[in-house]
């Protein structure tokens, strides 16, 4: 009876299907019969599905991301150079290729280029200030057309790659951060996914790599996994998961978002600690199980990068962490971030349409070497990563650390140990001529980003970097004597040098005559709490002296201590000579 209802259902509905054509037919050629095939046509165009299993559009939008950080680096590098490793910066970039000059034997040659890879080698040092910013157009003009236009070649992409690398290799102290690591091998991988010379967004000649695709798959899952167990084996409180207690108050430089994070329930900060553990050390095996498992870690990924973008300025580093994970997607699944009729969407859906008929172009002499690069890119990536494996395998894991002098394969890792305590080095001068008197008034500094003026909010940067007050961060857990350059820094106080100062926010002598004096303090910060008196003071910060940083000097007793580290001693202003 139920197969008998069912066919009469089917020769029903069959024939409501006949008569609707027969109320619509037409004479071929009518007018209306056109407007019918337009309109069927124009909602195929709309409806149009890609196929999974390709990477033209993934490739644009790889391509788009790695040239939006590469932008968002050489900007930093414009504003901040010049201050820190330029001809009066704070640690010159000239005076450490003259050291390794010495060190390599006093030519520049082989090996001092093997030592500082960096195209300043072969530049006119007579103005290293200009290099420097030649080096940061060149490169934001050749990362903002990438990124503009979603189209590159490898001649770009290595030039990219050498740029940054040159400027990494000599920015010293102030570009130790994993990330820049991270960026370089980020654009190293990036180099392969272009065509040699053509300039398209859909090169036909040069089809997406699947191996490449795997080498940035290969780096998100080892950023994962190093910084996961880098965690465990690390400081305990990742395990007893109470580490997201202090994170948000201590973290280097916290925004408005952290304020209102630090002080949510101690529940929600055990189950950010548990995810962050499930994202870290699990999510990443998603990748080898299949295309499905691997969009779910892909979007996992991002969105916990998003989160952190929310929660605190972690320079671009969250931003850059992002870019391997859209490697997770293919054409199929990305297909939504192009409009519908778009040159690149409808390129792609012929391509697929040619190999689903068999009717794609024989390979070519060009394409077969091309196969060949990208498999010893494979052979290179894997040879280079058995130190890394090892490292991870290691109950020594290090973190933040290159095994290959062109940072090529890195070892990944953050927040291995997190400090219970914020404490900041606070700057003040004094135009008193007495630094001991009870009476003398001192006016602090303020930095563009760190902690400081207790009733200024915390500022929203990501993914911009201020290079020094990251550094400021780390100095406030050494002595003096331990960083230097705190010293340095001094000395530019005393001598009002606007180059410097143009990296701070606030300079209370700013249009008076220079401070006499100036000596660091040391304090411990903490987040008013919300509904508190403090609060209602328009208060973000609570801060407890805890002592004197360093002890106040002026320029001419300062000036032995130059001369033995052999930095150039500020000038002495005009009225104080």
């Amino acid at each position: 009876m139920a197969a008998s209802a069912t066919a009469a259902e089917r020769s029903v509905r069959r024939r409501r299907v006949d008569s609707r054509r027969t109320e619509t037919d037409h004479v071929p050629g009518s007018s209306e019969d056109g407007e019918t095939i337009s309109k069927d046509s124009e909602k195929e165009k709309h409806f149009v599905f890609l196929q999974p299993g390709t990477f033209w559009l993934t490739r644009i939008v790889l391509l788009r991301s790695v040239a939006f950080i590469y932008f968002v680096a050489f900007m930093v590098a414009y504003n901040q150079n010049k201050q820190l490793i330029g001809e009066n910066g704070l640690m010159p970039c000239k005076s450490y290729l003259n050291s390794v000059k010495r060190y390599v034997g006093g030519k520049i040659g082989l090996a001092a280029l093997a030592y500082t890879p960096s195209v300043l080698w072969f530049l006119d040092w007579s103005s290293m200030d200009t290099n420097l910013d030649c080096i940061a157009l060149l490169g934001m003009a050749l990362s903002g057309f990438v990124l503009v236009t979603g189209m590159a070649n490898m001649v770009i992409m290595v030039t990219l790659w050498v740029l940054y690398h040159s400027l990494v290799n000599v920015g010293q102290l102030w570009y130790s951060f994993g990330w820049e690591s991270q960026l370089l091998e980020t654009g190293f991988l990036a180099i392969f996914l272009c065509p040699l010379w053509t300039l398209s967004q859909i090169p036909r000649s040069c089809p997406p790599s699947l191996i490449c695709i795997w080498t940035f798959r290969w780096l998100i899952v080892r950023i994962m996994l190093g910084a996961g167990l880098i965690k465990i084996r690390g400081d305990r409180c990742w395990r007893d998961l109470t580490c997201m207690d202090y994170h948000y108050e201590t973290q280097p430089v916290p925004n408005p978002m952290s304020y209102y994070m630090h002080h949510f329930p101690w529940w929600f900060h055990r189950f950010e600690t548990l995810s962050n553990h499930f994202i870290e050390l699990i999510a990443p095996f998603f990748t080898f199980l299949g295309r499905r498992m691997c969009i779910v870690n892909g979007a996992i990924q991002i969105l916990f990068q998003v989160v952190l973008i929310i929660s605190g300025n972690l320079s671009f580093l969250n931003w850059l962490t992002i870019v391997p994970s859209l490697a997770c997607f293919d054409d199929a699944s990305l297909s939504f971030l192009f409009r519908c009729g778009s040159g690149a969407k409808e390129a792609v859906l012929e391509i697929q349409k040619e190999e689903a008929t068999e009717q794609a172009p024989k390979p070519t002499k060009g394409t077969l070497i091309r196969r060949v690069v990208n498999l010893s890119l494979g052979v290179l990536i894997g040879c280079l990563s058995i130190p890394v494996v090892m490292n991870l395998l290691s109950p020594r894991q290090v973190m933040n650390t290159s095994f290959d002098p062109l940072r090529i394969v890195n070892t990944y890792g953050a927040f291995g140990s997190i400090t219970k305590e914020r404490t900041e080095v606070i700057f003040q001068g004094t135009l008193s001529p007495d630094p001991k008197d009870p009476e003398t008034v001192w006016e602090e500094y303020q930095f563009k980003c760190k902690p400081g003026d207790v009733y200024q909010q915390p500022c929203l940067i990501s993914p911009y970097h201020y290079r020094l007050d990251w550094l400021m961060w780390f100095a406030a857990f050494q002595t003096y004597e331990q960083s230097e350059w705190i010293i340095h820094i001094a000395g530019r106080l005393l001598a009002n040098d606007s180059t410097f100062l143009s990296l701070l926010d606030y300079n209370p002598f700013q249009g008076r005559d220079p401070p006499r004096w100036v000596r660091g303090e040391h304090f411990r910060y903490k987040f008013t709490r919300p509904g508190s008196a403090s609060t209602a003071q328009d208060k973000w910060w609570l801060r407890k002296r805890i002592g004197a940083y360093f002890p106040a000097v002026d320029l001419e007793g300062l000036r032995g201590y130059f001369q033995s580290r052999n930095w150039p001693h500020p000038h002495i202003p005009p009225s104080r000579s």
